[in-house]
């Protein structure tokens, strides 16, 4: 009997990017059943990919220097040896379309991304003006997969009996990209909104990374679990949520896919045209300067994604 095909997927990063990739995910996989299916990510993602139903193998990216000469040749030997027939580079970074130069010309794999010389080039002359699930469902078609199935989390779950949280939650998330901070809304303002909630009888849940537990300490009114959360967790958490308000960041991508109706604050830090999170129930509010958006607005946004009552 002979092997099977090998296609390798490359997605790096970040948490809402892989997020707004599950349904290309999803149709790789459809497209090529009988495939052994490989992703190749970095360390922090890797164990969310290995609950995925998408991939028979996770490969890791320890994204070398350029200057680290064993890293760089334990990354081309992976490659290399992988036997790979098809490589979708969904990151389609300069790094990752790099990746295409370590396979000798003339046995290189078909490729579907935007490196040069690769044999199934993104043309689409506006893909940098798209959505970022838009322009990888253009990718894909682009390289014969036609069929994009309907996001499904059914496989994302955690374990949040361990929280012992009240009923009626709201789900706050104030981070984001540490380097890019114009893109938060002020802790103070998490903390009033927090407030107000707590008064009409809900639970405030303040989710994030264990980086982020210093803001998390300036929103005292709420229930912190940043830095204890999967995103299994994540997303067990908004189906049982009420709403959620949260910054452009990743748990919020999930979040909203999830189900759980979203107000998502951006600043002129971020585009929610081509980043905004997809989900059944999202609300953008986008103020040029986040410190300019008050609390009475975010209230004033939560009956359109989930009635709050008195």
């Amino acid at each position: 009997m002979p092997e099977p095909p090998r296609i390798l997927v490359i997605k790096l990063s970040a948490f809402g990017n892989i997020v707004l990739s599950v349904r290309p995910f999803a149709a790789i996989r459809a497209h090529h059943p009988e495939a052994e299916i490989s992703i190749l990510t970095t360390p922090p993602y890797a164990d969310w990919f290995a609950a995925m139903p998408y991939f028979d193998r996770v490969l890791v990216d320890h994204r070398p220097k350029w200057w680290d000469l064993a890293g760089l040749w334990r990354l081309w030997r992976m490659l290399r040896t992988g036997g790979f027939e098809r490589i979708y580079d969904l990151q389609t970074s300069g790094r990752s379309s790099r990746y295409l130069r370590m396979f000798p010309r003339g046995k290189r794999p078909e490729w579907s991304g935007i490196a040069p010389g690769c044999s199934h080039p993104d043309r689409a002359p506006d893909r940098d003006r798209l959505h970022d699930l838009d322009r990888q469902i253009s990718q894909l078609r682009q390289a014969g997969i036609t069929e994009i199935p309907p996001l499904d989390l059914s496989w994302c779950h955690g374990d949040t009996t361990r929280f012992s949280l009240p009923g009626d939650l709201v789900l706050l998330v104030p981070g984001s990209s540490a380097h890019r901070p114009g893109k938060r809304w002020p802790p103070a303002h998490y903390n009033a909104l927090a407030e107000t909630l707590r008064a009409r009888g809900m639970t405030p849940v303040v989710l994030g990374s264990a980086g982020e537990q210093a803001l998390a300490r300036q929103i005292p009114a709420g229930f912190d679990l940043t830095g204890q959360t999967t995103p299994g967790d994540i997303a067990d958490l908004a189906r049982s949520a009420r709403v959620a308000i949260g910054n452009d960041t990743g748990p919020m991508h999930l979040i909203a896919a999830a189900g759980c109706p979203s107000v998502v604050l951006f600043s002129d830090h971020s585009d929610p045209a081509l980043c905004a999170p997809r989900g059944p129930s999202v609300t953008v509010l986008h103020r040029p300067d986040l410190v300019r958006l008050d609390v009475a607005a975010v209230l004033d946004a939560l009956p359109a994604a989930a009635p709050v009552t008195a």
